[in-house]
């Protein structure tokens, strides 16, 4: 059952979908896409030939058989429109009516602009000082009007400049989330159109891509990622162990001297043990799976990689508790007798470690952030999962295989590797000081930096780029060459308050001169007035643009291409009906229940690529207020501007609050202040040298990677834990005998979880490589603290005679 309902598990890219429900820039998307539909998401089919005529054939014969595509489960097909062909006729005719009230102040000042330059070229004393200044101030605003010019008529065909690329979009029936849907809707839409090209034209080739594609590459990169890098990091753990164990199980028997009968018989005992290690775990990540599955049904980019992680965590049980077992195997006690022992040793150590690390992750569950929320409670669940195999199935298999004779670990009574190695931990006071000098240029280079620009952290789909640019030639970009910015959108409750939140987002870009986000403000009433009053404001706008351009002697003698459009852009004398407005252009006016929708579009004057930006466009508009009502706009670029805000938020008391639920566990482990502190003080050394390390390679923290620093906080506090019990255990001088025991079971542990997190360095996707890079750094400096710091301090403690450690409890009983 597990299996089946880990198997169900599917990957949501969306980083949209990380925020809560009740946040208002959500809520405003939520209500967008209520209002007018999923979006523009489409896919594209790019023809290319050197003959328009051709691509205009090929379009006209495979469009209603790609309106046709339909599986065979669907009640609909595919797709339910294409964006092809457009009568531009009327907008040419009608171009100016469609404009907003700034846009002809803006075509009023330009002609009044022509005309004094005019009047001034033809004073005969007139001498142009400036140069060409005020000539290319009017030419710059004629190639900005051309732009808006060309926007509101568009294209007659979707063609590129050069007439060499005609690409049709075709927009899906079902969602983007989909993802089967999406698969079977682009493998049948390219065996559609890969028809003989030949016969419209030898030199024709087709493209497809298009959001929808961009969707499905990154789902499946992502997937393949993560497949990839458990299979890899699965194997080299098991790899790994197994040679460790090898490698014991063989000194152990043959007592220091070379044995191939041994070595033979370990060799063919190894996958036994890495199947005793290996079956529990893989347990475990079935029952995570159905858990997580159960719990939220999808992953999320951040959730889907803990698979990995969690093999790697949860096998470090499984060391120390093989470990120990063989350890006292080896040392001639009975199964039973070395269960008993491991259990009441390392069992005590393991429970606590795990208890602390899953208590860790637990605590990202009270984060607003999905990303947090959702990777703690996988996380936790799974690592009080592992810890339930590893210590009931996996002792019960090691019992097994050692009854039928299949494991062997009761090793010769004196061999040397188990002899009690006495003496001094090496310079510990110079360890200390360097160490602690180490912290506190961590300290002084605090805070880490920041990674903002969310390019940096998606990947470049190399070859989907390549068909996105072929696109690109009639899509995505204005007549003057420039991307277009997303604009956000707000969705008034009635007409009565779209004029009030033009005004008060006016008023905002207007009050800030320096830093204002806001480029524009418009709503579609502007551009399709409704109320008569609006609709004769407008004819008598454009009647004195028709007037002046029709009786200024200056204006007639101009007959430029811009201007002729002009004339007849102007001849507009009554108001346009519903009735009259092209299909084609009313679909950017119309809500789903064909209404014409109350927006208001606000478009950015920065790129929000940039997080920082992102925030500032966020801030400007939001929670603007008319009457009882406060609106916030909606977009995606919005989501993730407040997805970022909120992490910066939360990240830091997720962190404090994960630190304080650790000291507190282990305070409660050891009843002892100074114990817990010497437990935790590696952790806490070990952090800051890691943030001191990705300073000084230039490493950032971003909104993937932040998800690390809580999780190192739990993971790698085990190493301390473990290291102290042990040396309360062995006693006094023991520090040698524990780093030898203990502390090669702490390194093996840690170096798998460092494997498992270090798979994700293996990953084409920048967000997930980074969480690798940042665990594989604090994991590992966490781990050095442990094995150099912790030492030092418990030799420089022992020596100081402030803190004896409890004696052996064999020689007390």
């Amino acid at each position: 059952g597990a299996c089946v309902l880990a198997s169900n598990l599917r990957i949501d890219p969306d980083l949209a979908n990380l925020l809560p429900e009740d946040y208002r820039s959500v809520q405003s998307l939520d209500k967008l896409r209520a209002t007018v539909g999923g979006g523009n998401n489409a896919a594209a089919v790019a023809v290319v030939s050197p003959s328009f005529e051709a691509n205009k054939r090929f379009a006209e014969t495979i469009i209603p058989k790609v309106l046709d595509l339909q599986r065979e489960d669907m009640e609909a097909p595919f797709f339910r429109r294409v964006r092809y062909y457009r009568d531009t006729r009327f907008m040419r005719n009608n171009a100016l009516y469609f404009a907003t009230n700034e846009e002809l102040a803006k075509i009023e000042t330009y002609l009044d602009e022509q005309i004094d330059e005019a009047k001034l070229e033809a004073n005969p004393f007139y001498v142009d000082v400036e140069g060409e200044s005020d000539s290319a101030a009017v030419d710059t605003t004629a190639r900005d009007l051309q732009v808006l010019y060309e926007r509101i008529v568009g294209q007659e065909y979707p063609i590129s400049d050069d007439s060499t690329t005609m690409v049709l979009r075709f927009f899906p029936s079902g969602g983007r989330s989909d993802i089967g849907f999406i698969e079977n809707a682009y493998e049948d839409l390219e065996k559609t159109v890969q028809i003989n090209l030949d016969r419209f034209h030898p030199e024709m080739k087709v493209v497809l891509a298009g959001e929808l594609l961009r969707q499905l590459v990154e789902i499946q990169t992502i997937q393949q990622d993560v497949f990839s890098s458990f299979g890899a990091g699965v194997a080299t753990v098991l790899l790994f162990v197994m040679l460790y164990f090898l490698y014991k199980a063989y000194r152990a028997r043959a007592g220091g001297r070379f044995s191939s009968r041994i070595l033979s018989q370990e060799l063919l005992r190894a996958p036994v043990m890495a199947f005793v290690i290996g079956l529990p775990l893989l347990m475990s990540l079935l029952w995570t799976g159905a858990a997580a599955y159960l719990a939220f049904t999808d992953l999320n980019v951040m959730t889907a990689t803990l698979g990995l992680i969690l093999f790697g965590l949860g096998i470090d049980f499984g060391i120390h508790f093989y470990a120990r077992y063989t350890e006292e195997r080896g040392a001639g006690s009975s199964v039973a007798e070395a269960m008993e022992t491991t259990f009441a040793g390392t069992g005590q150590a393991i429970t606590i470690g795990v208890l602390t690390t899953a208590s860790a992750l637990f605590v990202l569950m009270m984060a607003d952030f999905k990303g947090f929320s959702e990777f703690g409670f996988i996380a936790g669940v799974g690592v009080l999962l592992a810890l339930i195999a590893m210590t009931v199935v996996m002792p019960a298999l090691l019992a097994l295989f050692e009854r039928t004779g299949l494991l062997n670990l009761e090793a010769a009574a004196a061999s040397p590797n188990l002899e009690r190695t006495q003496g001094r931990f090496p310079a510990a006071r110079g360890l200390i000081v360097a160490s602690l000098a180490a912290v506190a240029v961590a300290v002084v280079m605090l805070p880490p930096q920041f990674e903002y620009e969310f390019g940096n952290l998606e990947p470049t789909y190399m070859e989907y780029n390549k068909k996105r640019n072929v696109v690109r030639r009639v899509w995505g970009r204005t007549a003057s060459g420039k991307r277009k910015r997303n604009p956000a959108y707000i969705v008034a409750k009635n007409r009565r308050h779209l004029r009030a939140l033009k005004d008060s987002l006016n008023r905002r870009m207007r009050s800030d001169t320096t830093s204002s986000t806001i480029l524009m403000v418009e709503t579609l009433q502007e551009r399709f007035p409704l109320r008569k009053e609006r609709q004769q404001d407008k004819l008598q706008r454009i009647s004195k643009l028709r007037t002046k351009l029709a009786t200024n002697k200056y204006l007639r003698q101009d007959s430029s291409k811009w201007m002729m459009r002009l004339r007849r852009a102007s001849q507009t004398d009554s108001a346009i009906t519903r009735g009259q407005v092209p299909e084609f252009l009313k679909k950017q006016f119309v809500t789903k229940s064909g209404e014409l929708g109350n927006f208001v579009i606000v478009y950015p004057s920065v790129g929000l690529s940039d997080a920082r930006k992102s925030m500032a466009f966020s801030e400007d508009v939001s929670r603007i207020a008319v009457g009882d009502t406060t609106y916030t706009a909606g977009s995606t670029s919005l989501v993730a501007a407040d997805m970022v805000s909120l992490m910066l938020a939360e990240a830091p008391w997720m962190v404090a609050f994960t630190f304080l639920i650790v000291a507190l566990l282990m305070w409660v482990n050891f009843r002892s202040v100074k114990w817990a502190a010497l437990a935790i003080l590696p952790l806490v050394v070990g952090v800051l040298w890691m943030l001191l390390v990705i300073e000084l390679f230039d490493i950032k923290l971003n909104f993937y990677n932040l998800v690390v620093l809580p999780a190192v906080l739990g993971i790698g506090n085990d190493a301390g834990v473990h290291i102290v019990h042990r040396y309360r255990e062995e006693g006094a001088g023991s520090i040698l005998q524990t780093l030898r025991s203990t502390g090669e079971h702490v390194a093996m542990g840690s170096l798998t979880t460092i494997i498992g997190f270090g798979g994700l360095l293996l990953s084409f996707h920048p967000g997930l490589h980074s969480i690798g890079l940042l665990a594989v750094i604090g994991i590992g400096t966490t781990l050095v603290a442990a094995l150099v710091f912790l030492p030092a301090l418990l030799q420089w403690v022992e020596d100081r005679s402030e803190a004896s450690p409890e004696p052996r409890k064999e020689a007390a009983a």
